[in-house]
């Protein structure tokens, strides 16, 4: 027979009321008393009833978590880390995938908006309008979107951008390619923004192609491409595109990296099982996906201790929302698939050589910066 409240009450010595307060607003009850109650709950294995807590809190401790494309390597680290905060700050996720579809994200928040706290949108492809009209419905914590006004956590690709180009640069290569990502994504705009930036610092010319899908087959479908522009060097949106480019250029007899040196962007598991091992921009994607889960539920602690509202109705009534903007720090990881370009050894206008920075370091498993190379700080 299931444990019920009065079970609760009846061994901690209080009221049913008491032990009801305890679970939904534990800042009402005594610190000993809750301490007592919830030390004979867990005894017994009593379980709150979600559904009838939320009718008394107007809070569901749900979160709902949309995903650009869930098949993707960069976004299970992230579902994993933002489900285990969760949990741990006692709330549930409810995962969901768009495929990359803009319409699909804004049916998706519209669906959510009744039966979750807040919803995390990781990689949007929807328009900054549209997000920021949703942002209304429910509360939003974006992830790898910059939106003023709404809370955002960001992964420094400009940052990592700026050092695999300045990597490849100190390699002697003059002629690189940036291979785009999808329209409409903020990761490929700053992508695109910083590596021009560093490219030009470093005297060395930069070829966008794109924007294209940001898979594997995306990758593999600009080898041709890469070989026809005559660059040296490729910097990709992200690894999956990269590691397309690996098996297209060797398709096509182009050695990586004696013709062709390739960057990714996220240091999936992928990349250090290809041959050769990627050199990649490394992307705090854990992280991001914990700091997202403590903005959104932060939120939901500015909530008035009564009448509390959930979703919509928390929006409605004027809910002190966060504009907190978190930027995470990105590393470049060297492997195999970098070597030395045409003007290797050659100094150039503006360029300082140096060894591994505070956002740069040699992958244990892959080779390790030597004496004689040349690395721009």
């Amino acid at each position: 027979m299931p444990v019920t409240i009065r079970d609760v009450a009846r061994a901690s010595g209080v009221h049913i009321s008491t032990v009801s307060r305890t679970f939904s607003a534990p800042h009402l009850v005594n610190p000993e008393t809750r301490v007592r109650v919830l030390a004979c709950a867990e005894d017994l294995g009593y379980r709150p009833n979600r559904a009838a807590r939320a009718l008394i809190t107007g809070r569901t401790h749900n979160i709902g978590l949309i995903i650009a494309d869930i098949a993707n390597p960069f976004f299970p680290p992230l579902i994993k880390a933002a489900e285990s905060q969760a949990r741990h700050r006692d709330y549930h996720v409810f995962v969901a995938d768009t495929n990359e579809d803009a319409a699909a994200e804004e049916e998706l928040v519209h669906a959510l908006a009744k039966q979750v706290d807040g919803v995390l949108l990781c990689s949007p492809r929807m328009s900054n309008s549209l997000i920021e009209q949703l942002s209304r419905e429910v509360p939003l914590v974006v992830v790898n979107r910059q939106l003023a006004g709404l809370p955002c956590v960001l992964m420094d690709v400009g940052q990592g951008a700026r050092s695999a180009i300045e990597h490849l640069a100190g390699l002697g290569h003059r002629e690189i390619a940036l291979l785009g990502g999808p329209r409409g994504s903020w990761t490929s705009r700053e992508l695109r923004r910083a590596a021009g930036v560093a490219a030009r610092a470093a005297g060395a010319d930069l070829t966008v192609l794109g924007p294209n899908p940001p898979t594997e087959h995306g990758g593999l479908a600009q080898a041709e491409q890469v070989r026809r522009a005559g660059v040296t060097a490729v910097l990709a949106y992200n690894d999956l595109m990269a590691i397309g480019l690996l098996e297209g250029l060797d398709a096509l007899g182009v050695a990586v990296p004696g013709e062709v040196s390739v960057v990714g962007v996220d240091d999936i598991s992928l990349s250090r099982l290809t041959r050769p091992k990627l050199t990649t921009v490394a992307t705090p994607t854990a992280a991001a996906g914990r700091t997202a889960v403590d903005m959104l539920l932060q939120q939901d602690t500015d909530l008035p201790r009564t009448g509390r509202a959930s979703g919509a109705a928390a929006v409605a009534v004027g809910v002190r929302r966060t504009t907190a903007q978190v930027m995470l720090q990105t590393e470049l990881v060297i492997r195999d698939s970098t070597g030395p370009g045409p003007y290797a050894g050659r100094e150039r206008s503006g360029a300082t050589a140096a060894g591994p920075g505070p956002h740069r370091r040699a992958d244990p498993g892959g080779p390790r910066v030597a004496a004689g190379d040349v690395v721009a700080s």
